[in-house]
């Protein structure tokens, strides 16, 4: 208490001096994106929706198709991101309008509208993922991903904010595609190559829809702004993603912002 009063007996003494604030400087990051005919910016959102759903576990025929495609056709390295072949899965996958369905539950709980039917879905396949961010071509989108395979000791990982999603089969997220990301081993702090050996199993397929980033609704629960940097936006042809007003890269293997 006595040295309380002291403090409170300087600053009264001293009314010219003042306390010292500690401000701390957050990354602005902006996503140039086409909407329609012309580049438009927005904020990107760090905000990420995630859960856990009861979906059915693909039949034993689809994922052997799977890993036959995976092994003959893909031949996935460590971090590649590939996409499988949806039409020729949903002939065998009786239950691929359950996952749908809840993942639109899902959707519909978080006060969104229903959007798969009209958005672009694709079945993507991983061996872990290194850094990036999918904002140069797919800023007019979120992401909506639900996981199918098991839990093999994976988690998406998000940087910037620390966030680390353990994946397993009905795990779901929506994020913003700007936000640099990436899959890893649940023991490391970064990708690396060698936590992928060819003889572990970690492959993770997944559903994937585009979900619109100027919906109200979607905008809303993601927190973007947009319309942020006009005069840059009307200077370039391209998506692409700056930080703090410049052009900037993602590091594959640590995930934190470099000047290109």
């Amino acid at each position: 208490m006595a040295l309380a009063a002291s403090v409170a007996s300087l600053i009264t003494l001293n009314p010219m001096s003042q306390p010292l604030q500690q401000h701390h400087v957050r990354d602005l990051l902006t996503s140039y994106f086409w909407s329609g005919d012309a580049i438009r910016s927005r904020s990107v959102s760090d905000v990420l929706l995630s859960g856990a759903l009861d979906v059915p576990m693909p039949p034993a025929r689809l994922t052997t198709d799977w890993k036959k495609e995976l092994a003959s056709r893909l031949e996935l390295e460590p971090g590649d991101v590939e996409a499988l072949p949806l039409a020729r899965a949903r002939v065998r996958w009786p239950d691929y309008k359950h996952c749908v369905q809840a993942v639109s539950e899902w959707i519909r709980t978080l006060g969104l509208p229903e959007l798969l039917a009209q958005s672009d879905v694709a079945l993507m396949a991983c061996r872990g993922a290194r850094y990036h961010h999918d904002g140069a071509q797919y800023g007019s989108a979120a992401f909506c991903n639900l996981f199918l395979s098991e839990d093999r000791g994976l988690d998406l990982h998000f940087p910037a904010t620390g966030r680390r999603i353990p994946l397993s089969r009905g795990t779901v997220v929506i994020f913003d595609t700007g936000q640099p990301h990436a899959v890893i081993q649940r023991s490391s702090s970064g990708f690396n190559k060698a936590d992928f050996p060819p003889e572990l199993d970690c492959t993770q397929v997944f559903l994937t829809w585009e979900l619109p980033i100027e919906d109200a609704q979607v905008a809303r629960a993601l927190g973007v702004v947009f319309d942020i940097a006009p005069q840059a936006a009307l200077q370039l042809t391209e998506e692409q993603v700056w930080l703090n007003g410049a052009p900037a890269m993602v590091c594959p293997d640590t995930g934190q912002w470099l000047a290109p």
